[in-house]
């Protein structure tokens, strides 16, 4: 079993939920593309982890909803109980900005623009979401035994990252422009 899977139970332990829920749910911690998730759900429901109903739809292919199972569920508290491995970082982004040197000030810009444009979107999205689940308790929060309260806090770290993340990128903004600024500086004073 690799993390994937684990993440998949994980989601599943909650509700039944369709592959394209699951893609859509895992999305707070794990970028996982369609190609990896089915598979994996085909080989959990083998391993008896997890089952599925079919549904059938009009005008639409048929759906599976997948469902985890008692020996699932026994895997997983197993699983969480175990030490966490080190967390993987992947981001494109992030290579780039190793080399950002190599390309000029303003293309640095629109590379951080860029960036903070799409941040706001993903915090606007986590926000309403966060409200939603907030709306759905009496005191505002999640009780820590509703199943609702793992998903809450998650949206809550996301939501710092991505605050963070249009925060740093500012700053990055902000050292670009003051760069820009005293190379303009040193181009009038050698002419």
């Amino acid at each position: 079993m690799n993390s994937l899977a684990y993440a998949l139970l994980s989601m599943l332990v909650r509700k039944p939920c369709s592959g394209y829920e699951l893609k859509h749910l895992l999305e707070v911690f794990w970028q996982a593309k369609h190609s990896q998730i089915y598979p994996l759900l085909t080989k959990l429901q083998q391993d008896s982890l997890l089952t599925y109903e079919l549904v059938e739809q009009s005008g639409k292919p048929n759906k599976k909803i997948y469902s985890i199972t008692d020996k699932g569920l026994a895997v997983l508290q197993e699983w969480i109980s175990c030490k966490s491995a080190l967390p993987v970082i992947r981001d494109e982004f992030l290579i780039k900005v190793y080399a950002i040197w190599l390309v000029d000030t303003q293309s640095a810009k629109r590379m951080f623009e860029e960036r903070i444009s799409l941040f706001r979107k993903q915090v606007n999205y986590r926000l309403n979401e966060i409200r939603g689940m907030e709306e759905e308790h009496r005191n505002g929060i999640p009780d820590i035994s509703s199943r609702s309260f793992g998903r809450y806090i998650l949206f809550q770290r996301k939501l710092r990252q991505e605050q963070e993340e249009i925060e740093w990128c500012e700053w990055v903004l902000a050292l670009l422009e003051e760069n820009q600024d005293s190379r303009l500086e040193e181009v009038k004073r050698n002419t």
